[in-house]
Protein backbone atom coordinates (compact mmCIF):
# COMPACT_ATOMS: atom_id res chain seq x y z
CA UNK A 1 0.00 0.00 0.00
CA UNK A 2 1.33 3.61 -0.35
CA UNK A 3 0.06 6.62 0.88
CA UNK A 4 -1.62 9.47 -1.04
CA UNK A 5 -3.70 12.21 0.07
CA UNK A 6 -7.29 13.04 -1.48
CA UNK A 7 -7.85 16.60 -2.74
CA UNK A 8 -9.84 17.67 0.64
CA UNK A 9 -6.56 16.93 2.38
CA UNK A 10 -7.42 13.48 4.45
CA UNK A 11 -4.51 10.87 3.70
CA UNK A 12 -5.81 7.43 2.29
CA UNK A 13 -3.86 4.09 1.77
CA UNK A 14 -3.95 2.53 -1.80
CA UNK A 15 -2.97 -0.69 -3.33
CA UNK A 16 -0.36 0.14 -5.66
CA UNK A 17 -0.93 -3.22 -7.79
CA UNK A 18 -4.55 -2.11 -8.48
CA UNK A 19 -3.20 1.63 -10.26
CA UNK A 20 -3.42 1.30 -14.15
CA UNK A 21 -2.51 5.48 -14.90
CA UNK A 22 -1.56 8.48 -12.71
CA UNK A 23 -1.85 11.67 -14.86
CA UNK A 24 -1.83 15.47 -14.20
CA UNK A 25 -4.00 18.02 -15.64
CA UNK A 26 -3.20 20.57 -13.36
CA UNK A 27 -4.82 17.83 -10.91
CA UNK A 28 -3.28 14.67 -9.90
CA UNK A 29 -5.60 11.79 -11.48
CA UNK A 30 -4.91 8.12 -10.43
CA UNK A 31 -6.65 5.63 -12.47
CA UNK A 32 -7.37 2.07 -10.80
CA UNK A 33 -7.65 -0.90 -12.52
CA UNK A 34 -11.47 -1.35 -11.85
CA UNK A 35 -11.85 1.98 -13.63
CA UNK A 36 -12.20 4.12 -10.53
CA UNK A 37 -10.95 7.54 -10.64
CA UNK A 38 -9.09 9.77 -7.51
CA UNK A 39 -7.92 12.56 -7.42
CA UNK A 40 -4.43 13.24 -4.98
CA UNK A 41 -2.54 15.96 -3.64
CA UNK A 42 0.55 14.82 -4.52
CA UNK A 43 2.49 15.11 -7.86
CA UNK A 44 2.86 12.81 -10.83
CA UNK A 45 6.48 12.06 -10.11
CA UNK A 46 5.76 10.85 -6.32
CA UNK A 47 3.36 9.05 -7.25
CA UNK A 48 4.94 7.20 -9.30
CA UNK A 49 8.29 6.72 -6.76
CA UNK A 50 5.96 5.66 -4.36
CA UNK A 51 4.89 2.74 -6.65
CA UNK A 52 8.10 2.28 -7.64
CA UNK A 53 9.40 1.78 -4.21
CA UNK A 54 6.29 -0.22 -3.41
CA UNK A 55 7.04 -2.39 -6.17
CA UNK A 56 10.76 -2.63 -5.34
CA UNK A 57 9.90 -3.57 -1.36
CA UNK A 58 7.36 -6.36 -2.46
CA UNK A 59 10.01 -7.76 -4.87
CA UNK A 60 7.87 -7.78 -7.75
CA UNK A 61 10.42 -5.91 -10.22
CA UNK A 62 12.27 -8.75 -9.41
CA UNK A 63 10.05 -11.19 -10.38
CA UNK A 64 9.79 -9.36 -14.22
CA UNK A 65 13.34 -8.71 -14.57
CA UNK A 66 13.92 -12.81 -14.44
CA UNK A 67 10.88 -13.72 -16.21
CA UNK A 68 12.12 -11.24 -18.78
CA UNK A 69 15.89 -12.91 -18.48
CA UNK A 70 14.30 -16.34 -19.07
CA UNK A 71 12.30 -15.31 -22.04
CA UNK A 72 15.47 -13.80 -23.83
CA UNK A 73 17.50 -17.37 -23.44
CA UNK A 74 14.61 -18.65 -25.31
Amino acid sequence: MISVTRINGTPMWLNALLVEMVEESPDTYITLITGKRLIVLEKVDEVIEKIRQYNKDIGSNLATIKVQSLEDLS
